[in-house]
């Protein structure tokens, strides 16, 4: 059962940034694009961020310029650096493998996420 951590979270004001970790048990990030995931209350959740087994990196519009994925395959971790936020990042934020569709994701791999407050 694969396990993913993530930390970093927490509450800023506007223009702040925070820096995301996400820690996987075994070979999951050595071996598959991973991302970054968040969820507003009452929205769906979205990708924000995704890299490849290559180092490549993908990007949603919203968070293009302000966000950037790393991962570091030795220490199965992932990162999210996250600059001039808005209250509009305000969500819980995951990190999991990348699929066609986030449904296709097992569901009991998510882990139980990190808050990101952005006050105005």
């Amino acid at each position: 059962q694969v396990q993913l951590v993530e930390s970093g979270g927490g509450l800023v004001q506007a223009g702040g940034s925070l820096r995301l970790s996400c820690a996987a048990s075994g070979s999951i990030v050595r071996t598959n694009a991973m991302g970054w995931y968040r969820q507003a209350p009452g929205k769906q959740r979205e990708l924000v961020a995704s890299i490849t087994t290559g180092g490549r990196a993908i990007y949603a519009d919203s968070v293009k310029g302000r966000f950037t994925i790393s991962r570091d395959n030795a220490e199965n971790t992932v990162y999210l650096e996250m600059n001039s936020l808005k209250p509009e990042d305000t969500a819980v934020y995951y990190c999991n493998v990348v699929r066609i569709t986030i449904a296709s994701i097992p569901f009991d791999s998510w882990g139980r996420g990190t808050q990101v407050t952005v006050s105005s």
